[in-house]
């Protein structure tokens, strides 16, 4: 609770108060000189000061933090540039459904001596990309305000928000009657039980029905009531990227991840549905399937109503809080007789034998399937891997089981390169006792690799894998799928254990195969920020997904 026995004295110490009274428990940022009243009020707060080397990156740790814990994470940047560089963490956060909070700096808005030097509107800016922006114009409003962003940042469907702070609104002195608001304690709303019941009875007249697990799917409470639901009534389940690890993907029922957009087992599994039960689906995904009319049924199950598209249009909706519906279909509908797996189990068996082909390869460049096993072999069961985005991703999403919700960050929604590193930065810190790596191609990370030296600084258990193949390898993929002639996708890197060394971080290179996974374990093992670097060799993209799955599948 804030301390209001002695007034704030100014907008920017009862911007922090507003800020600890939200439970606010850090503040990851780059400074300007437009913050400086704020970061003196920050300086006697509770809160802890992150400081990073980029606004990105602030953002994207900021996000992640929402993302594992539910709660608003908090980013501050200057005006100007400082808040355009916070843009694509905005966008990652708002796509993401990653409660955040912006807070950017501003010249005096009552007098100004520098005229519109570095200048813009920063509020219209974030517009498109938030839940809610604002400027500040009175420190009285200061309070009112932080409790709106805080609550449609954290309310369904979550994201992102910011407030701008101008000099003088920081230094103006609030009235003695100023005072903060309390959180308040709502709680979502369940389905209607007509809905439930209903869904229920599409559920049983189902012959072939399947689950599918979304982004919002992606909470503590639902992936205890659908692991309910897929017990009680046997159905098989598959996941979207950003579902991957509600149910623990050793789960007999469990038929993979839609990680590629069409021609996968998993959509073999789906043609073959004749119902799909859509739990937390998110649009901002890539949708694993396509509906036409007189085609499979479909219900959505989710926070909100489905929003209106040409090939997503269900034919039942259960809209309210998802771990209840889900419960209330657990406990009322057991296994039915009339229920026929037998053809998506085939394909179970299949997606099984194909993911774990080629695991224990061991040519040097290392192949995809070889790095994924190797990882999924040294982490615990709630290991936490965060991934940038690259060729790598699709391969750790269809190939890399997941035990446990959360345990797998990776973005399927902006899908921005350089978010892998802050994002397992934030992980580590949050859960100091457990075992995180950030698994980056060269490209993504050195969009943000400064922020090895805060990794450092705060001296993190971080282990920082980079697979190096010199180029933008998924982009090159497509270039090929394409028939475009390979060009303008390749470019040289630095000596990465070199660069490592530099920040204060131990570095390591993996010249054979066989070193990858005992690298991996001692670096884990020894606590502290490493960098593992591992070739990579990608010709196993048109390998499998061109030419193999397209032969295979269609035998099924």
């Amino acid at each position: 609770m804030v301390n209001e026995q002695h007034p704030a004295r100014n907008g920017a110490e009862l911007f922090i108060r507003a800020l600890e009274n939200e439970g606010v428990k850090y503040i990851f940022a780059v400074p300007g000189e437009e913050n400086l009243a704020f970061l003196e009020a920050l300086r006697t707060s509770s809160i802890q000061l992150v400081l990073n080397r980029h606004e990105q990156a602030a953002g994207f740790m900021a996000a992640t933090y929402g993302r594992l814990t539910g709660r608003v994470g908090v980013c501050l940047s200057t005006l100007g540039p400082g808040a355009t560089n916070l843009v694509t963490a905005a966008a990652y956060a708002q796509l993401g459904a990653m409660p955040m909070m912006m807070i950017s700096g501003q010249k005096p808005i009552k007098s100004s001596k520098q005229g519109l030097f570095q200048i813009l509107d920063v509020v219209d800016l974030m517009r498109p990309l938030t839940k809610y922006t604002r400027q500040i114009s009175n420190a009285n409003t200061i309070p009112a305000k932080v409790r709106e962003a805080f609550r449609l940042a954290s309310e369904e469907r979550p994201g992102a928000v910011h407030l701008e702070l101008p000099e003088d609104i920081a230094a103006e002195k609030p009235a003695p009657d100023t005072h903060i608001f309390l959180p308040s304690d709502a709680r979502r709303p369940s389905a209607s039980k007509k809905s439930l019941e209903m869904a229920c009875d599409m559920l049983r007249e189902a012959r072939h029905p399947v689950i599918m697990i979304g982004a919002g799917a992606n909470r503590k409470r639902v992936s205890e009531a659908l692991l309910h639901l897929v017990n009680a009534t046997r159905i098989p389940f598959f996941t979207t990227q950003m579902g991957k690890g509600v149910i623990d993907e050793r789960h007999p029922r469990y038929l993979g991840n839609a990680a590629l957009s069409a021609g996968d087992f998993v959509h073999c599994a789906i043609d073959r549905a004749d119902l799909v039960i859509n739990v937390g689906h998110d649009v901002v995904e890539k949708p694993p399937f396509f509906m036409t009319p007189g085609g499979k049924k479909v219900i959505h199950v989710n926070f909100s109503g489905a929003d209106v598209d040409p090939v997503y249009f269900p034919h039942h909706e259960v809209v309210g809080d998802i771990a209840n519906s889900v419960e209330y279909m657990a406990g009322n509908c057991g296994q039915c007789a009339n229920h026929d797996f037998t053809s998506l189990m085939e394909i179970k068996r299949a997606v099984d034998a194909h993911v774990q082909a080629r695991a224990e390869d061991g040519r040097f460049p290392v192949i995809p399937q070889r790095i994924v096993h190797d990882v999924r072999q040294v982490m615990p069961d709630n290991g936490i891997i965060a991934l940038d985005n690259g060729m790598y991703k699709l391969w750790f999403a269809r190939n890399y089981p997941a035990y446990d919700n959360n345990t797998v960050l990776l973005d399927n929604a902006l899908a921005s390169m350089g978010a892998g590193l802050p994002s397992g930065m934030m992980a580590s810190m949050l859960y100091p006792d457990l075992k995180v790596m950030a698994i980056c191609g060269d490209g993504g990370f050195m969009m943000n690799s400064q922020e090895l030296e805060t990794a450092v600084r705060l001296k993190l258990n971080l282990v920082v894998l980079i697979i190096n193949d010199g180029a933008y390898g998924m982009i090159k993929w497509k270039q090929e799928q394409e028939g475009f002639t390979g060009f303008g996708l390749d470019y040289g890197n630095p000596d990465f254990v070199t660069y490592a060394q530099s920040y204060g971080a131990e570095g390591h290179r993996i010249t054979r195969t066989e070193a990858l996974r005992p690298t991996l374990e001692g670096a884990l093992a020894a606590g502290g920020v490493h960098l593992v670097e591992v070739p990579v060799d990608y010709s196993e993209n048109r390998r499998v997904f061109d030419e193999e799955l397209a032969e295979m599948t269609c035998r099924l």
